[in-house]
């Protein structure tokens, strides 16, 4: 079966089964999967009109069939998908087709952002798989993917129940990010790192826009790349799509260039467009074989929004662990995750481009704790994170519920703990450092340190782990203590990096410990390290000497070119380094006093409700509202539209302002004094249409405003949404579309709030919507995103 990922001929991929039902009469409301049961025969036509135009792989026609959106369907899933992959198994008959059990999103948010968890996830999943491969799938195939934790649960839930290949896509907006802000090379290391088989792009975008970020994938990645197009933009007057078959293959051959393999079509996209493509491109070779001879390797981590390419000194922060740090340790004795929370948050800002965590503590569940920390961690910074254990059990429940490609810290040159650890490296896609120990402790020379590091890195070459993923730890010993055996760690990392070709790691403060003005002793052993070829400094990110000896380091080594991360840092600065010139915080030191901007800002829950009690002492309840919490939220919302965060982060900034409404209402509660309700909104996704996700974070955002919101669900009558307006006394009602088929549901809608004469406005979004086709289904206002939603409601509520 794996033999279709490695032809050297393109592979051609099917169009679009919604389209062509669309077009032969899908009624609004009628669930396309539940066709595969009611009327196959109209399946198994679609599925052999792809077949007989030269398509070689199907996708069977479960799309939607997850128990969450079969929810009231009266089938299971079961029944469901063993319909529609035995219809599309039909189609193929006396044909070489393959079908592929086609997995779509799951229609929740995950938590930390929604309630979904990542087990619930997984568990969807694994249903679905399981009868996909009992039906009798070929491939697996994840598509339109926007989440990638959500994928992750996905891949693991395939991997670990099934035996079949699996191909993932995810779908990118215009600025090269997924609508939950992942960007291209983010996904393409973290599937091919979990041992997908073939990753790519479809649906939101034509093959021109789709173009750049196809191209960038294939730089960034080893396995297989396919794209699916949608057929150009829709055309929401004429539910058409913009470009034909011609115009649509001709688009698509600049991609022969950088090396894909398989091609198909998306939304739009009929036999016609697949029988033009296979005259492109059947039979033809590809030229991924020269992209992969030209991928150069490196060690990179990533969160889904940010990736880290050690190819320069970066910055790994200290100080999330509790040896040696008094309030960290109390943190966890106290499950006191925002301080947690707030220290990775500030070596962030800091500099740090990777955060050590370490969670192993007396009195401290480890295996719990650390999935814990890693799991709110990421819902505040975009940084990589590099997991400090040598516990199995910890690690594992860590790197299952992370986000991205991680880092272990570490094993050493043990056989037993690399028998334990490497495989979990492997599994979920690590790169590890090994400590240059074993069973008889720390050589006091570099050769025998170079020794260890041989072992270790020649055990992980056979578990499989790419040797770019490999670090070496010299160790570095106090020099109070073993002065003659800290001098051999600088000759160890040179032999490292010559003979092995791997990067090294370094707890640098370790060489001052029992010696006075401790600054002094690592800012110079950290630059004789550095001059020895150290890549990753493990280290007090605050410490400004450091901070500014790694900076121009990396200036003088020619590694930070034209300078430039020099002067994002440290451009505006007076001399000192430090912005105005003030000192920066010393490690452990507590703000004075909570800051609510910054608490919004940074998703940290507990200091705004801190920061709210603390503004009651001085303030009126309303006052904190109008002059703190709202703008708050709006300055949230500002550097959201900038880019400069992406929609977990706006969603955990805006539940963070909800701990300071909450702490206001309860406030007022006391005083019987009405609670805050800046207005009524009635929400909810249209008949026909069983998406909510973006109706879902938009009800987040505006409660987190303080507007009362009366949430309808998913594929609501028109009548249900009538009635809710005239009982509720709503002032604004928001509907929400995916679908181009459901637009007309949101039109009729809108056409019986009008009849019916209710005072209120309409607010409409979607992903298929724009601004000219809400005014001409007279809507009163069109949203691009959560925070033009709440944008809308202060015009609508004058406040």
């Amino acid at each position: 079966m794996k033999n279709i990922f490695n032809r050297n001929e393109y592979v051609l991929l099917d169009g679009a089964m919604g389209t062509m039902l669309q077009s032969g009469g899908l009624e609004l409301g009628e669930r396309p999967e539940l066709l595969s049961i009611t009327h196959p025969d109209r399946i198994t036509a679609v599925h052999r009109m792809y077949v007989e135009s030269g398509a070689d792989i199907v996708y069977a026609n479960t799309f939607g069939a997850n128990a969450h959106k079969l929810e009231g369907a009266g089938y299971t899933v079961e029944e469901v998908i063993t319909a529609a992959v035995q219809a599309a198994k039909a189609a193929c008959v006396g044909s070489d087709a393959l079908v592929g059990l086609d997995v779509g999103p799951l229609g929740e948010l995950l938590e930390p952002a929604g309630t979904l968890s990542f087990e619930g996830a997984y568990e969807l999943f694994q249903e679905m798989v399981v009868a996909g491969e009992k039906a009798g799938a070929d491939v697996i195939v994840f598509e339109t993917m926007t989440d990638l934790y959500e994928v992750k649960a996905g891949v693991l839930a395939a991997k670990e129940n099934t035996k079949l290949p699996i191909m993932v896509s995810m779908t990118f907006e215009s600025n090269h990010r997924t609508f939950a802000g992942c960007t291209v090379e983010a996904m393409a290391m973290t599937l091919e790192g979990l041992g997908v088989d073939a990753v790519g792009i479809n649906c939101s975008l034509g093959p021109v826009e789709i173009f750049p970020m196809a191209k960038e994938l294939c730089s960034c990645t080893t396995l297989p790349v396919f794209v699916k197009p949608n057929a150009g933009l829709p055309n929401l007057n004429t539910d058409a799509y913009d470009i034909g078959p011609v115009q649509f293959t001709e688009e698509l051959l600049p991609y022969k260039e950088i090396g894909i393999s398989m091609l198909g079509g998306c939304c739009g996209t009929s036999p016609d467009y697949i029988k033009a493509l296979g005259a492109a491109f059947k039979g033809q070779e590809t030229t991924a074989a020269k992209r992969k001879e030209a991928y150069k390797p490196i060690l990179r981590a990533c969160s889904p929004t940010a990736v880290v390419h050690v190819d320069h000194v970066a910055m790994v922060g200290e100080s999330i662990n509790p040896m040696g740090r008094k309030f960290i340790k109390q943190a966890y004795l106290n499950d006191d995750m925002d301080t947690i929370l707030a220290c990775g948050v500030e070596q962030v800002e800091h500099g740090a481009e990777i955060l050590d965590v370490n969670a192993a503590l007396p009195g401290v569940d480890e295996t719990i704790m650390l999935s814990k920390v890693v799991k709110l961690l990421q819902s505040v910074v975009d940084a990589p994170l590099l997991l400090d254990s040598q516990n199995p059990e910890a690690l594992e429940a860590a790197l299952r519920v992370y986000n991205g490609k991680p880092m272990i810290n570490s094993t050493n040159g043990e056989q037993e703990l690399m028998d334990k650890l490497f495989p979990l490296a492997k599994k979920y896609g690590a790169a590890i450092v090994g400590l240059t120990l074993d069973e008889e402790g720390i050589p006091a020379t570099a050769e025998k340190r170079l020794e260890v590091a041989r072992r270790i890195v020649n055990t992980g070459l056979a578990y499989g782990i790419p040797r770019e993923d490999l670090m070496i730890d010299c160790l570095t010993l106090a020099a109070s203590v073993q002065q003659k055996e800290a001098l051999e760690t600088p000759k160890a990392i040179r032999m490292i990096k010559e003979e092995l070709g791997v990067k090294v790691l370094l707890g640098v403060s370790n060489i001052s410990f029992g010696l006075p003005q401790r600054e002094i002793i690592n800012r110079h052993f950290l630059t004789t390290a550095m001059d020895a070829g150290l890549d990753l400094p493990i280290m007090n990110p605050k410490d400004q000497g450091m901070k500014e000896a790694i900076y121009a380091y990396n200036v003088l080594s020619g590694q930070d070119e034209g300078s430039k991360a020099y002067i994002d840092r440290f451009g505006g600065q007076d001399n000192s380094g430090s912005p105005g010139g003030k000192s920066p915080q010393k490690d452990g030191d507590q703000k004075s006093s909570a800051d609510i901007f910054y608490a919004v800002r940074k998703g940290l829950k507990n200091e705004a409700k801190l920061a709210t009690e603390q503004l009651l002492e001085t303030m009126e309840e309303m006052a904190i509202i109008n002059e703190k919490l709202i703008p708050a939220l709006d300055e949230l919302g500002a550097i959201f539209e900038k880019g400069e965060i992406f929609l977990p982060q706006l969603v955990q900034g805006a539940q963070a302002a909800q701990m300071g409404f909450e702490v206001v209402n309860r406030r007022l509660a006391l005083k019987d004094a009405e609670t805050v309700n800046r207005g009524k909104i009635v929400l909810a996704t249209v008949k026909g249409d069983v998406h909510d996700i973006g109706k879902n974070i938009v009800k987040i955002i505006l409660q987190n405003y303080g507007y009362q919101i009366i949430d309808l669900g998913r594929d609501v009558a028109i009548e249900a949404v009538v009635e809710a307006v005239q009982k509720h006394g709503a002032g604004l009602v928001g509907l929400s579309a995916l679908m181009t088929t459901t637009l007309k549901s949101m039109e009729e809608t809108i056409a019986a709030i009008h009849q019916a004469k209710l005072d209120c406005k309409v607010l409409v979004g979607g992903a298929v919507l724009t601004a000219d086709y809400a005014k001409a289904i007279q809507a009163d206002y069109y949203a691009k995103d959560a925070k033009q939603s709440a944008d809308i409601a202060k015009k609508v509520f004058g406040n």
